[in-house]
């Protein structure tokens, strides 16, 4: 029974801690602020301990993914019209 307890303390703070990240990322999405930090930091917390948190957290590593592609690209892209 005594090591029940301090699992219990450390699964709900990581939810918690989980949950607050992951609001917050929400939040900078509208706000200027560091989402892309945010968003799968706290999906990552919550994968932890909930199944579909880590379906969410492939998901947004993908988007992400592509998103820096795309940045790569527009970036080299810019770089070569202003080289000409």
């Amino acid at each position: 029974m005594t090591h029940y307890f301090p699992e219990k303390i450390k699964r709900i703070a990581l939810t918690l801690l989980g949950c607050i990240c992951l609001l917050l990322g929400i939040v900078f999405i509208l706000l200027p602020g560091p989402a892309v930090i945010f968003i799968p930091l706290g999906l990552a917390l919550l994968s932890l301990e909930f199944d579909w948190a880590k379906i969410w957290l492939k998901k947004s590593q993908g988007y992400f993914r592509q998103a820096a592609v795309k940045a790569d690209q527009t970036l080299y892209w810019l770089g070569k019209k202003l080289r000409s």
